[in-house]
């Protein structure tokens, strides 16, 4: 789903919507210009994924963030670039390891040309975003190389999984928070540099940023499961053997109700009967009801952070983003 401005922060002022969505008419402008390359096949590679579309949530993210000041227009619109390209090159690298087939509908780049094109293309959409961060701040540089660390740190972990002694659900929700919580709080850190806020503010938004970012992935969690109604092929995840928090909260159960679900759980899935006899028990289970707890727990938490930034507009719209990241349905 492409989500725009308007939808997600369509309850503030209209001429403030009208100045985010050109800051990221702008953006988009950028991104399509640093996909292109020295050749006619590694720009075609390098556009794959940002011409496919994408919801833009972190430059989004970042806009919104700027106008709680007066924002340096030039560093919005770098900083919004630089947040989507960090994300949009780390998924060419994420679907060679998970082995993906599609992305955003579409060929991944990975099964299109290969595994080493698509690493290559995510390394040149690297470089291109470490162009622009040369034109940028130290605070910018400083805050990207922390994020960047984390995202690696991140990918590691869950590539190697828990370790003896680690709780399996902790565990994930620490990869969360590296993977994706990371960059949303980095894109929110951004506006607020970018605004000029003192540094107490920037901890606020770096806060709010990072429980965003977890509530958007465990959401994506419980869309893998329960999304009949949203358009997505329901139980990719649970397919590929990915332990989302739903099925490590089912997985914890020790009552004997749950063997059949715990069987299926611990089994091969690929056939389509048992990925579906699966869905049907999780769906029903009380795994899905602590996982939205959890869900709307970081939810709140998010907007208590919220408190500390300055009336109007623009925190009007932090909150809106809050509340769409909760309710979307795809």
């Amino acid at each position: 789903m492409n989500w725009n401005a308007r939808e997600l922060i369509g309850a503030v002022d209209e001429d403030f919507v009208d100045t985010v969505s050109q800051f990221l008419a702008e953006v988009e402008e950028q991104l399509v210009d640093a996909a292109k390359a020295d050749t006619v096949f590694a720009t075609e590679a390098a556009g794959h994924i940002i011409t496919s579309g994408g919801k833009r949530f972190r430059p989004l993210l970042v806009v919104v963030a700027s106008l709680l000041g007066e924002p340096v227009h030039e560093d919005v619109v770098n900083a919004a670039v630089v947040t989507e390209l960090t994300h949009v090159a780390s998924l060419y690298h994420d679907d060679v390891m998970d082995e993906a087939v599609l992305r955003r509908g579409v060929p991944s780049a990975n099964s299109r040309w290969g595994n080493s094109v698509a690493i290559l293309t995510g390394d040149l959409l690297f470089a291109k975003m470490g162009t622009i961060l040369t034109r940028m701040s130290k605070p910018f540089t400083e805050l990207h190389a922390k994020t960047f660390t984390r995202l690696v740190q991140g990918q590691l972990a869950e590539t190697v999984g828990p370790q003896p002694g680690d709780d399996p659900v902790e565990h994930y929700l620490r990869v969360v928070a590296d993977k994706t919580g990371s960059l949303i709080a980095a894109a929110a850190v951004f506006g607020g540099i970018a605004a000029g806020l003192p540094e107490p503010m920037l901890a606020a938004l770096e806060q709010y940023g990072e429980e965003m970012g977890m509530v958007f992935q465990l959401i994506d969690d419980i869309i893998d499961i329960e999304s009949d109604s949203t358009g997505k092929t329901p139980g990719t995840d649970l397919r590929a053997g990915v332990q989302t928090l739903p099925i490590l909260l089912a997985r914890r159960s020790t009552d004997p109700a749950d063997a059949a679900l715990l069987r299926l759980l611990a089994s091969d899935l690929s056939d389509d009967g048992e990925l579906a006899a699966a869905l049907s028990l999780l769906r029903e289970h009380r795994c899905m009801a602590q996982a939205r707890s959890e869900i709307r727990r970081r939810a709140n938490l998010a907007q208590s952070y919220l408190a500390p930034l300055p009336e109007g507009q623009a925190r009007v719209g932090l909150s809106a983003l809050c509340d769409a990241v909760i309710t979307r349905s795809s």
